[in-house]
């Protein structure tokens, strides 16, 4: 068995770590002594916010989590609820928040409970369970402890973790353990397959064999080889040694300076790049053609809209998007007539025939709509923008982000609908809200969910999504939902409690969100996203290849170094010559 450790963080200060982030569970695990914290010292465990009668939210932190076992291989947290500052509120007077869990990265939030614990016993065993560690809490808290487990790490151990204010530890299994360590742990490759022996016809045919890449999570993939084949004659020798090494694209960081919310998109064969463009203050849009990924990053900038090209089109050109909607190619864009509060959703159509690197081969951007012709929202009081587009199961569907300033400021939220493909800026459905910004992590200095993106993978589909202000704060979180449900009912979603790319993932980029992907033609996907040099630096592009996780999970953390080791990055094989 292994221990594992539950701890809130002290917070650093509004740019690095705030209390909205660092009052929530983190985890660690020790094994043979050693501590090693999950997911970047940063929390996997967050308290929901209240919601009042208008819709408005009240966010939530949490303090003194508090393992314990139930029956049926699940754990039980106990938590006190905070305000946003981790302050003591009276609501949460004689209550804790109440969590389940079966693996520690997946939970069900009750909300508070009281002593009684009655809700939510499903047998008495479970009930004396819950009751016993309300009461362990209660007790500890009477003394004013801050840990309700008198247990802690060695000093040295626990020094090793920055700002851990520990709260309670529990043995797991080993299963448990490696599982956490897989989802939480950012994998690295550290192994490589590829046959010893290959009979070809052809030394060509090697383009098309793939080396097997193998990861610290036990996950692979495929990677295509750059072959060795100067001097080689197969045809002459019948059989040959042959080498190469794996294919690895490089992409700095940044690809592209004062240009957020990138996007990239694939048409006619060839490959496209559009972007916000903060230089001029989003009053201009731009996009890059390539024969590749790569080329991508140095191609020149073609100017197809600006703030003074259409009547009805003022300004703050945000968060561009290709789609192929019903056949044709389309940038799903935000714009205003003038005032920040008439951004609104718009679609631009490519006429037929057109090349997308010409100003004049673009259809004027349309509103999009509800399927009467009716606007989704009133300008004025209510902005729409960072709409998307994908096709599940022969339907297509919309989601973006919506805010009401009037009467009252309620943030902004996710919204769902379908879309018409052969009047593409018309909804084909009532919206539907999809997710409202309830984690402290996605209402950091502001109440904001945005950015959403599809990626579907096997028989899920995965949408990412960018929280909290465009400052170091920015996020992505992550809501998932199985091919087949109904997309429009939002039980139906499950949501990560925590974000899978922050400040915190890659060292030397702050405010990482607003992602999208884009697949090459040897199957690798990537995705595109913005962060910030330097705490104070512009927004800047990047590109970085995705992993998929234990759970077929996108994860975005994984550097060119984690992708590829270089000392396993060279294959050999015995081709010989198939007669």
């Amino acid at each position: 068995m292994m221990k594992l450790w539950s701890y809130t963080r002290e917070p650093i200060d509004n740019v690095y770590y705030d209390p909205r982030l660092a009052f929530s569970m983190h985890l660690a695990i020790e094994e043979n002594g050693v501590l090693q914290a999950l997911n970047h010292n940063s929390g996997v465990l967050f308290a929901k916010a209240t919601e009042n009668e208008d819709g408005s939210l009240n966010p939530k932190c949490l303090r003194n989590p508090y393992l314990f076992a139930l029956e049926d291989s699940r754990f039980g947290i106990l938590a006190r609820q905070t305000g946003p500052e981790g302050e003591d509120e009276q609501e949460g007077e004689g209550k804790y928040l109440y969590f389940t869990t079966t693996d520690f990265v997946h939970y069900e939030e009750y909300g508070l409970i009281t002593e009684t614990c009655e809700l939510y016993a499903e047998s008495e065993d479970k009930s004396e369970r819950l009751r016993e560690a309300f009461e362990n809490m209660k007790r500890e808290e009477g003394k004013g402890n801050a840990s309700v487990d008198r247990e802690l790490p060695t000093q040295e151990e626990a020094s090793k973790i920055e700002g851990a204010h520990w709260s309670s530890s529990i043995e797991i299994s080993e299963k448990t353990a490696e599982y956490l360590k897989k989802k939480l742990v950012t994998p690295v490759h550290v192994d490589t397959f590829f046959p010893k022996t290959l009979e070809i016809s052809d030394l060509s045919q090697l383009k098309d064999c793939r080396a097997e890449r193998i990861f610290s999570d036990g996950t692979k993939d495929l990677v295509r080889v750059d072959w060795q084949l100067e001097g080689i004659d197969l045809q002459k020798s019948k059989e040959a040694f042959v080498e190469g090494r794996l294919h690895q694209e490089h992409f700095a960081f940044p690809m592209a300076t004062n240009h957020a919310d990138p996007c990239m998109g694939k048409w006619n064969g060839k490959y496209y790049f559009i972007a916000t463009y903060d230089a001029d203050h989003e009053h201009t849009m731009y996009i890059r053609e390539g024969n590749s990924i790569p080329e991508l990053v140095t191609a020149e900038e073609h100017l197809i809209l600006d703030s003074t090209t259409y009547e009805g089109i003022g300004g703050l050109l945000w968060a561009p998007e290709f789609h192929v909607i019903g056949g044709r190619l389309c940038i799903l864009h935000a714009a205003t007539p003038g005032p920040f509060f008439e951004e609104e959703s718009r679609i631009m159509i490519l006429k037929e025939g057109g090349n997308p690197i010409c100003k004049e081969d673009w259809e004027g951007p349309r509103r999009i709509v509800k399927a009467d012709g009716s606007d989704i929202c009133e300008a004025g009081k209510e902005i729409t923008l960072d709409m998307t587009h994908f096709v599940i199961q022969g339907e297509d569907y919309v989601i973006w982000s919506q805010r009401q300033f009037l009467p009252k400021d309620l943030g902004a939220w996710l919204y769902i609908a379908k879309l018409n493909p052969t009047e593409p800026w018309k909804l084909a459905s009532e919206p539907v809200v999809l997710t409202k910004p309830e984690y402290g992590w996605e209402n950091n200095h502001t109440f904001v969910v945005e950015g959403p993106y599809a990626l579907i993978r096997d028989n899920m589909l995965h949408i990412t999504y960018s929280a909290a202000a465009v400052d170091t704060s920015y996020v992505v979180g992550l809501l998932s939902i199985e091919i087949g449900k109904d997309l429009l009912v939002p039980t139906n979603w499950r949501k990560s409690n925590y974000p899978i790319l922050t400040s915190r993932s890659v060292e030397g980029e702050y405010g990482t969100g607003h992602n999208a992907y884009v697949t090459d033609d040897d199957g690798m996907t990537y995705t595109t996203y913005h962060a910030r040099p330097g705490v104070d630096a512009p927004r800047c592009s990047g590109v970085r290849a995705v992993h998929f996780d234990v759970d077929n999970e996108p994860m975005l953390d994984l550097t060119e170094e984690m992708m590829l080791n270089r000392e396993k990055a060279t294959v050999r094989c015995l081709v010989k010559l198939r007669i």
